[in-house]
């Protein structure tokens, strides 16, 4: 049997002419009976006839009709057009079958593509398939060779894009193949970015490794609004388990000024209940960071009062912690804390307030015991009735007086000599 073997000059036409001489030869044998004594040879050169009732007498050693159909061809249209292949299917479908059966869903995929209706293909597999893998990277993949006319969908979409947003949406759905769903949104230009947005949002932030895994798709996607909505959610659930360093973290880097003042509140709470701070390393390292909002900024200023302070650079250290004071960025709840930090400054042997910072200091001192609300805040009336916040007061004002007295005889002296 003449076969058009790869790498030959043989044309099509010289097969054709080859192969019609021996299927004739072929008939010949069997019109002249050669194989009339053997009746498994005679039904041999029947099926090499392609003898359909022959063929479907060995039914049962084809496993389905497209079997039928590659053997039929082969021995009775070798050489047949792609465009005619249909009219064969079809017929062989119903041979095959004989009407004992429905085709199955893979039969309407295969007579679909033997028709070249690529639509109908992607229609009949989107439907018999469990998921959209198959009919995503098929419709990628022509679309890429050209061969899918689609057209735009009433959403704005194409087909192919269509497929890769509902397949990506499925990976998403799994706990563990969710980031490749990231790359396909990222091969759909019309619409991967906002469903990538929302999918993103869907995604249970379980452990940290997690969140961080996603805060960083989100970074270099330059999702500036999924990246805060994070951060946020992060710094909520370290306030929650009081690790205040990590929620002051994440605070910050959601560039969220209200957030970042509670959990500021919440380290000089800390320092008045424990007389220390927690997580030294981070605030010391504040940097341009402690702009995002005032409780942040008066936080790592205040950090750094008690620093300079324990390098005894008292001059400057008093210097600040009264700027903290005058600028009103000190809260008035911690003037108290402020100014009972004082103390041990104004009992230097050395002077270190002059005689205008301890003036200051008397009137903050004043404002906060008369009670009279400061900015808007609350008053403090209630330092009045507290004997322990009394005798602090009183601490306070001898202090002051003694210090207001050696500051003036100190810059007395000065002016003259």
């Amino acid at each position: 049997m003449p076969v058009l073997s790869p790498g030959t000059t043989q044309t099509l036409t010289e097969l054709e002419l080859k192969w019609q001489h021996w299927h004739e030869e072929c008939e010949r044998h069997l019109q002249d009976g050669t194989f009339a004594s053997s009746p498994h040879l005679e039904s041999l050169c029947k099926i090499m006839l392609g003898d359909e009732a022959a063929l479907l007498e060995q039914k049962e050693l084809l496993n389905n009709w497209y079997h039928f159909l590659v053997t039929r061809l082969l021995y009775s249209h070798p050489t047949v057009k792609p465009i005619d292949l249909h009219f064969y299917a079809q017929s062989s479908l119903d041979l095959f079958l004989g009407g004992e059966s429905s085709p199955e869903p893979l039969d309407n995929i295969l007579m679909a593509a033997f028709e070249f209706d690529i639509h109908q293909v992607i229609k009949e597999c989107s439907i018999a398939l469990s998921n959209w893998w198959f009919v995503a990277h098929l419709t990628d993949l022509l679309d890429h060779c050209k061969l899918l006319q689609s057209h735009n969908l009433y959403f704005g979409s194409n087909m192919r894009e269509f497929l890769l947003l509902e397949y990506a949406s499925g990976l998403f759905a799994h706990h563990s193949l969710w980031q490749l769903g990231v790359d396909y949104f990222d091969y759909c230009p019309e619409l991967g970015r906002v469903s990538l947005e929302l999918h993103i949002e869907r995604i249970p932030l379980s452990t940290e490794q997690k969140a961080l895994k996603v805060l960083r798709i989100c970074e270099q996607r330059q999702m500036t609004e999924q990246v805060r909505s994070i951060c946020k959610i992060l710094a909520m659930k370290a306030v929650r388990n009081n690790r205040l360093g990590s929620a002051l973290s994440w605070s910050i880097r959601a560039k969220d000024a209200a957030f970042a003042t509670l959990v500021s509140d919440r380290f000089l709470r800390d320092y008045c209940e424990r007389g220390c701070f927690s997580d030294l390393d981070l605030i010391d390292n504040l940097g341009p960071a402690m702009m995002l909002s005032d409780r942040l900024t008066f936080l790592g200023k205040y950090r750094e009062f008690h620093r300079l302070y324990g390098e005894k650079r008292f001059v400057d250290a008093a210097s600040l912690l009264l700027s903290l004071m005058t600028s009103q960025i000190a809260p008035r709840s911690f003037w108290m804390t402020l100014l009972t930090d004082a103390l041990p400054l104004l009992e230097q042997k050395q002077v270190i307030f002059s005689a205008e910072q301890t003036y200051e200091l008397m009137r903050c001192l004043e404002d906060l015991t008369s009670g009279r609300p400061v900015h808007g805040e609350p008053d403090a009336q209630r330092l009045q009735d507290d004997d322990i916040e009394t005798t602090k007061v009183e601490m306070l004002r001898l202090a002051l007086a003694r210090n207001l007295a050696r500051a003036i005889i100190k810059e007395g002296s000065l002016e003259g000599s």
